[in-house]
């Protein structure tokens, strides 16, 4: 059975008349066709959330008022990393200005910027003790930078009420904002991911707000700009995608001196959502991993569950120890 949760019904977003009707969480998707559902192979299962962990976390979330892509998007590792009191934080607003058709984030009109935004959540940051914290966001072209300076402003609230957690941002691609990405990198995040999220021939069905080649120059250019800064970058498969298409972008950013690259199968949120084209096995995706390490990234997560921010904080450890074990 497939439980599809596409419409919006929360009343801390809706007032007067627009609450008495459900408002589609897509509109864009909205008038597509249903595509079918596959049934998901015994090898991609989550644990339900739900432990006293998961929900002092989820309090402390709500409390501040905050939004998190672990819930916007669907997150399956949600019920795991919330109990380790690990949450991605998404800055700008729950609306985004693209519609990705892989994407359960809503779209639409985003909200003007909450300037308190940043200093909550530093104090949220703080209330969990977090020692590594991924901050997101969601696409605003609305905006002339993108909200590049609201990625700085969260970066700086956080170092200034804890120093030592370390910091990885997870940006859109700031296309046609000149000067935004300088803006960003200037604050110095510790680590710095910005998903391709599919190759490049799948790009107009799943992506079509995007140019990938852009974004390959975007990761590029954060190292010519910070050499220290570690970047990072995603994709999913099963949309469509071939074998070879995959090694070539595994080259593509090497070229772009990626340090980290992250490979998780494609789940679709809702039938108005891209299909699930094929399920990748276990072994194919260990296959993946093994040649990207032999291409050369410092660190390689590639399997079914898989997804950008999972073991961020772990994984920012094994980063550092990669970093040092080759510059000895």
């Amino acid at each position: 059975m497939a439980v599809v949760f596409d419409i919006d019904k929360d009343p801390r977003r809706q007032s007067g008349e627009a609450s008495a009707q459900a408002k589609p969480r897509h509109p864009e998707k909205a008038h597509r066709p249903d595509q079918p559902l596959l049934r998901k192979p015994d090898w991609i299962r989550v644990k339900a959330p739900g432990s006293p962990q998961w929900a002092e976390t989820n309090r402390i979330v709500k409390e501040n008022n905050l939004v998190t892509v672990c819930e916007e998007a669907g997150c399956p590792n949600i019920g795991e990393c919330w109990e380790k009191k690990h949450a991605t934080f998404m800055i700008m607003g729950d609306t985004c200005t693209r519609a990705c058709a892989f994407c359960n984030v809503r779209t639409g009109m985003p909200a003007p910027l909450d300037v308190s935004e940043p200093q909550k959540v530093a104090e949220a940051v703080a209330k969990l003790g977090l020692s590594h914290v991924v901050i997101t966001s969601v696409d605003r072209d609305d905006l002339a930078d993108g909200g590049a300076e609201h990625f700085a402003q969260t970066i700086h609230a956080i170092r200034a009420l804890s120093p030592d957690t370390t910091i990885e941002i997870l940006t859109p691609d700031f296309l046609r904002k000149e000067g935004a990405l300088e803006v960003v990198v200037a604050a110095r995040p510790d680590v710095f991911n910005h998903n391709l999220e599919t190759v490049p021939s799948r790009y107009l069905k799943v992506r079509p707000g995007a140019r990938y080649f852009h974004s390959i120059r975007l990761l590029q250019r954060v190292k010519e700009l910070d050499p220290t800064i570690f970047t990072k970058s995603g994709i999913m498969v099963g949309l469509g995608e071939e074998r070879n298409e995959v090694l070539q972008l595994m080259d593509d950013l090497r070229s772009a001196d990626v340090d980290f690259l992250t490979i998780g199968q494609y789940l679709q949120p809702t039938r108005k959502h891209h299909p699930v084209l094929s399920f990748v096995t276990p072994e194919e995706f260990k296959s993946y991993e093994t040649v990207a390490g032999a291409k050369g990234f410092l660190l390689v997560s590639a399997s079914p569950l898989t997804r950008s921010s999972h073991h961020a904080g772990e994984d920012f450890a094994r980063l550092k120890a990669a970093r040092l074990a080759r510059n000895q």
